[in-house]
């Protein structure tokens, strides 16, 4: 069979490590190289691996209709140059025109501006795409999709931290994330908070009846006084409130900022600078549209322990109201001297937030997680949401598409990712087994 960019829409593919953009949309494109980002560069997380380890055929496969489809002469898999028996493993079966890009043990390798410059030194124009260097970038999980059989009805996950037993699971989409903690032997402690996605890049959790999406990558159980739950407990006010008051514009924020490292105009502590300036900011905050909001500045770079990660985030917003734009694209971008020396390695970030404590590894149960009831998101994706093709009370079967993308819209179907009775329909939709 055949692949095109209209098998993917109708699969409802999208990116399964970060926002979830629609899959389809980048299978319309046409790129010289294809780069599989299987970095995982967030800490304690293994799906990835245990991914590329039990289903690297699965995996392949994706990227052979992925390379079909945009056209792509070159496919490399971008992979930490620490998994020596992955990497071995997936050497022995690489079709002709594949390779593997060894990648250091740093964070945040996983960023697509980074893994483009790793793998083909190339450096994306800031607020541009991979496309613009030739390239499109997915990461496993998405092309273990595209290369099964049918639609996205699963998600693959490590729960990880304070749990008696760190996994990596297969679970229907809409699980609720109580079951994944039960399904790792439950929390070593009590209180405990919970962490979604990531460390770096992640958010609390504040409801376990919250469902499992497409974007599901991680789940962290943490003491509810560890530093991180602490950091992300924080409110807007108070993040400004303590950077203005604190900041001492040392700069270590900027000159350890990896897209500042790669060239790009972003200079957090311009940020920082302008929390204290009544009169006009525009210049000291125009930059910040190019945060790739990876936290590096927050939990590593800054001795006071401040937020400018989320200060950039704020003017993001505020540059975008203000119509703001930088006038230097037509400037040449090199990557700074010390791009290499400034890396920040996984094990330093580990011992920095706090994170040695924990069992850092993920096997793969294979035997995927059976629930009883699903809350099914008619959003889980970039663009507008599925509009319910179902009524309350119908039966419905796994894989059937359950939410149906308006013509003309960017955006992701949905489907059922189990086999029962479709019990309650608002901005999700539930199935009872």
């Amino acid at each position: 069979m055949r692949f095109s960019p209209e098998h993917v829409f109708e699969r409802g593919i999208v990116g399964a490590g970060g926002a979830g953009f629609p899959t389809h949309v980048k299978m319309r494109a046409q790129a010289e190289c294809f780069i599989l980002n299987a970095a995982e560069c967030e800490p304690l997380l293994h799906k990835d691996k245990e991914l590329l380890a039990h289903y690297g055929d699965v995996v392949l496969e994706g990227m052979n209709r992925a390379r079909a489809m945009i056209g792509a002469k070159r496919c490399v898999i971008g992979i930490k140059e620490k998994y020596v028996e992955v990497i071995a493993q997936l050497e022995r079966n690489l079709p002709p025109g594949f390779e593997i890009a060894r990648l250091r043990d740093t964070y945040p390798a996983g960023d697509e501006f980074l893994l483009v410059y790793d793998v083909t030194k190339r450096v994306i124009p800031p607020g541009g795409l991979p496309l613009n260097v030739g390239c499109v970038v997915n990461n496993v999980e998405t092309m273990y999709n595209l290369g099964s059989d049918g639609p996205v009805t699963k998600k693959f996950l490590t729960v990880t931290g304070a749990v008696k037993q760190p996994v990596t699971l297969c679970v229907p989409l809409g699980t609720p994330i109580r079951d994944l903690i039960a399904a790792a032997g439950g929390a070593t402690i009590e209180p405990f908070a919970v962490l979604l996605n990531g460390v770096m890049m992640g958010r609390l959790c504040e409801d376990l009846e919250t469902p499992v999406t497409k974007t599901t990558g991680g789940v962290y159980v943490l003491p509810r006084n560890h530093f991180l739950v602490r950091r992300y407990s924080l409110t807007t006010k108070e993040i400004n409130r303590i950077g203005r008051s604190a900041c001492d514009q040392c700069s270590f924020c900027t000159e350890m900022c990896p897209r500042y490292l790669l060239g790009h105009p972003i200079e957090p502590h311009k940020a920082m600078r302008a929390l204290g300036f009544t009169m006009d900011k525009a210049p000291l905050i125009v930059g910040t549209t190019y945060c790739c909001e990876c936290n590096i500045c927050t939990m590593i770079a800054c001795p006071e322990d401040l937020d400018p990660r989320n200060v950039c985030v704020q003017d993001k917003a505020l540059v975008k109201q203000m119509g703001l734009k930088w006038e230097g694209h037509n400037r040449p971008v090199e990557p700074h001297p010390m791009y290499e020396a400034r890396r920040t390695p996984t094990k330093r970030l580990m011992v920095k937030l706090g994170l040695t404590q924990f069992v850092n590894e993920g096997p793969l149960v294979a035997k995927p997680l059976e629930v009883e009831k699903v809350r099914i998101p008619l959003k889980q994706h970039v663009g507008v949401g599925a509009e319910a093709t179902v009524t309350v009370g119908e039966r419905v079967r796994c894989g059937q598409m359950i939410g149906r993308i308006p013509e003309g819209q960017l955006g992701a179907q949905v489907h059922a990712s189990i086999d029962g009775t479709v019990t309650h329909i608002s901005d999700i939709i539930e199935i009872t087994r």
